[in-house]
């Protein structure tokens, strides 16, 4: 098996608001709690795969500031192989304010900054690193042509590539026939199908309506529900462990970094994604983006 898991993505620093309830427009929510933690979907998923065991590479950028010198300290920390980390002198780093509810629920609003520069000229010098690679992980925080380069590249060498496609927006037939994994939660498979996904049922037909492109397999996630997985025209649903959550901002992302460590583990599709599912079960106990992925031995008791 080949050594490693490559991520490309988004670094973001998120302020978080803790309140009551979600303000609607134009209205102001008193009693809050502030946070700020390290966050950006890509960064998420190469922190919550590097604490589940992965050889994680993150490939990014990030600006010449405070928040991307530590973002880069903390991904050392956490073992992640920062040497393709791009510095950008003319961008800030990217940056989230997320407001949180009682219920877990949040609205975020992204100022991309430097991940909005990630280009594909930028990435010349880790082609060798993607085309060898175990797996390839890959979101949508960063600008798409960006995002079908690395897929294209991967899909090349017959790298296998898992797509988080967040936020949704609209992506080719030519892309999604290059992409080995799909993991949509309800409001992106609805986006990328015009199918509202509301129940297993309605799942599974965007699933295949995914899978008709070309796609191997499809995740669709759906929250404390659990995921359902299609694959080799099959369906399988799979429940999530009942649990309080408290900050939902995450979980997609952690999700998506276990799936990857298990299936460069060896494990197969029908023990991977149950293995997710109880890595996003825990991060949505915690508060906080990367500070709430968990660790393999929290996995193993839980």
């Amino acid at each position: 098996m080949k050594p490693y898991i490559v991520v490309v993505g988004s670094s973001n620093t998120d302020m978080v608001v803790k309140a009551a309830r979600l303000p609607a427009p134009g209205e102001t929510v008193l009693g809050g709690t502030f946070m700020m933690n390290a966050g950006g979907k890509g960064a998420n998923q190469a922190v919550a795969a590097a604490r589940l065991g992965g050889n994680v590479i993150f490939i990014a950028k990030t600006g010449e500031d405070i928040f991307g010198k530590q973002a880069i300290e903390l991904f050392k920390q956490e073992g992640i192989d920062t040497s393709f980390i791009i510095p950008d002198a003319e961008n800030p780093s990217g940056v989230a304010l997320i407001t949180v509810d009682a219920n877990g629920e949040n609205c975020i609003v992204v100022a991309s900054g430097a991940n909005a520069a990630l280009k594909p000229a930028d990435l010349q010098p880790a082609e060798h690193i993607i085309e060898n690679a175990s797996l390839v992980l890959v979101q949508l925080e960063i600008p798409l042509e960006t995002v079908e380069y690395v897929v294209n590249q991967a899909a090349a060498k017959n790298v296998n590539v898992v797509l988080n496609p967040a936020p949704a927006c609209f992506l080719s037939d030519d892309l999604l026939r290059n992409i080995s994994i799909i993991t949509p939660n309800e409001t992106e498979a609805t986006l990328l199908t015009g199918i509202k996904v509301t129940s297993r049922e309605s799942a599974e037909a965007a699933a295949r309506e995914l899978a008709a492109k070309g796609i191997e397999m499809v995740i669709i996630t759906m929250g404390a529900e659990g995921a359902l997985l299609l694959h080799n025209g099959a369906c399988d649903f799979f429940a999530a462990p009942v649990c309080k959550a408290v900050d939902t901002t995450a979980a997609g992302d952690v999700f998506s970094g276990a799936l990857v460590v298990a299936l460069f583990n060896g494990q197969g599709i029908l023990d991977a994604v149950p293995f997710a599912i109880r890595a996003a079960s825990i991060s949505v106990c915690r508060m906080g983006a990367q500070a709430s992925a968990p660790y393999l031995h929290e996995l193993n008791g839980f």
